[in-house]
C-alpha cells in the first residue's frame, strides 16, 4: 500500500429520513475533504438508518430497499463524491434479485460506483438475506476490504479478507450501549444523552466505559493486530430508534494501537494518515505466513449457522 489519508465519521441518524441522513453525510464529507482525506467512511445502513428496521415485514423492508448501483441513494452518493473529489463509503438496504434484501455497504468515487459488500451475518430483521462473498478491491494504490458489524465478531471473516490481500479493512457498525449479559454492559438512558451539554462528564463516562469503548477494546484492536491490517471503525452517535449509540469513530493501526479517534459527543469526522511501514512491519503479517492450513479441517466442517446478537439473549 501507499500512505493515504482516511476519514471515519459518526452522526446521529434519523429513522427512514434519507434526505436528512444524506445531508449529514454531505456535511461530514465536506469536513473530511477539508482535512485532505482521500476516503471517508460512514456507518452501517446510515442512509435509511438501521435499528428501526427490526419490526418491519417483508413488504415494508422492500419499500426501504434500493437497487445498487442504480438507485437514488447511490446516485446521490456519487454526486457528493464528485463535489468534494473524494471516495465515499456508506451503508443502505439493497434490493437484489427475486426480492432479496441485503445489508450492503457501497463505495463510490467522483467517477461513479466502485464496489459493494453485502453483510455476511445479518440479524436485525428475519427477512434480510446473507451475503456470500468477501470483497477486496484495489483503490487509490491500496488493497481495501470490508466487514460489517457482526461480521467482525468472527475472526475468520477478517482473516480471510486479509488473506485476500487487504491492507485496510473498513468496518461500519451500529453497536455498543446495548442490553447484554456481560458484566458492566448495558444501555445508556436517553436522558443522559439529552443532557450531554449540561453534564458531558456523565455521558462520556458511559460511552468510554464497558458499555462502549472498553468493550470495543476487547476485540477490535485484535482484529487489526492478528491480521496486520488497518481497521477503520464507524458507528452512529445519539438516539437510534430505541437505544443511545456512542459514536467512537476510530482507526486502529496494524499493531492494534488507536491511530485516531473521536472524543466528540456529537456528529464528527476524524482523519488519520495510514502509512505503509506499519503494514510491512506488523506482527500479523508474519502470522499469516506461519499458518498451517492442513490442521484446520475442523474450521470448515459444515454446521448450521445461527447469528445471535448478545442483546437478543438479554431480551428473552
Amino acid at each position: 500500500m501507499r500512505d493515504i489519508r482516511v476519514a471515519t465519521a459518526q452522526f446521529e441518524n434519523r429513522d427512514n429520513d434519507l434526505e436528512y441522513n444524506l445531508g449529514r453525510i454531505r456535511e461530514l464529507t465536506r469536513r473530511a475533504a477539508e482535512q485532505h482525506a482521500e476516503i471517508v467512511s460512514f456507518h452501517e445502513s446510515c442512509i435509511p438508518a438501521y435499528t428501526w428496521l427490526q419490526p418491519l415485514d417483508k413488504h415494508q423492508l422492500l419499500d426501504v430497499a434500493e437497487p445498487v448501483p442504480d438507485g437514488p441513494s447511490v446516485n446521490r452518493m456519487v454526486e457528493i463524491a464528485r463535489e468534494f473529489n473524494i471516495v465515499l463509503m456508506a451503508g443502505l438496504m439493497e434490493r437484489g434479485r427475486d426480492d432479496h434484501v441485503y445489508n450492503t455497504y457501497v463505495t463510490v468515487g467522483p467517477d461513479g460506483f466502485i464496489a459493494k459488500y453485502r453483510k455476511l451475518h445479518p440479524f436485525i430483521n428475519a427477512h434480510l438475506s446473507a451475503g456470500s462473498d468477501y470483497v477486496v478491491i484495489d483503490l487509490l494504490g491500496c488493497k481495501i476490504g470490508f466487514s460489517i458489524c457482526y461480521d467482525n465478531n468472527l475472526p475468520e471473516n477478517v482473516r480471510v479478507t486479509a488473506l485476500m490481500g487487504a491492507e485496510i479493512v473498513f468496518m461500519p457498525h451500529v453497536t455498543c450501549c446495548l442490553p447484554s449479559v456481560m458484566p458492566g454492559r448495558g444501555t445508556v438512558s436517553r436522558e443522559t444523552w439529552e443532557n450531554r451539554h449540561s453534564d458531558p462528564v456523565r455521558l462520556r463516562q458511559e460511552f468510554r466505559g464497558p458499555k462502549g469503548r472498553d468493550w470495543l477494546m476487547r476485540w477490535l484492536p485484535t482484529r487489526a493486530w492478528e491480521n496486520g491490517v488497518y481497521a477503520v471503525f464507524s458507528n452512529p452517535i445519539g438516539w437510534d430508534y430505541d437505544t443511545v449509540k456512542p459514536g467512537l469513530a476510530m482507526i486502529i493501526d496494524p499493531h492494534g494501537e488507536v491511530l485516531i479517534e473521536s472524543h466528540a459527543l456529537e456528529d464528527d469526522v476524524v482523519v488519520g494518515l495510514l502509512t505503509s511501514d506499519k503494514t510491512e512491519n506488523a506482527s500479523g503479517r508474519r502470522y499469516l505466513k506461519a499458518r498451517r492450513p492442513e490442521l484446520y479441517a475442523k474450521l470448515v466442517e459444515p454446521q448450521e449457522s445461527v447469528t445471535l446478537p448478545g442483546w437478543s439473549m438479554e431480551r428473552k
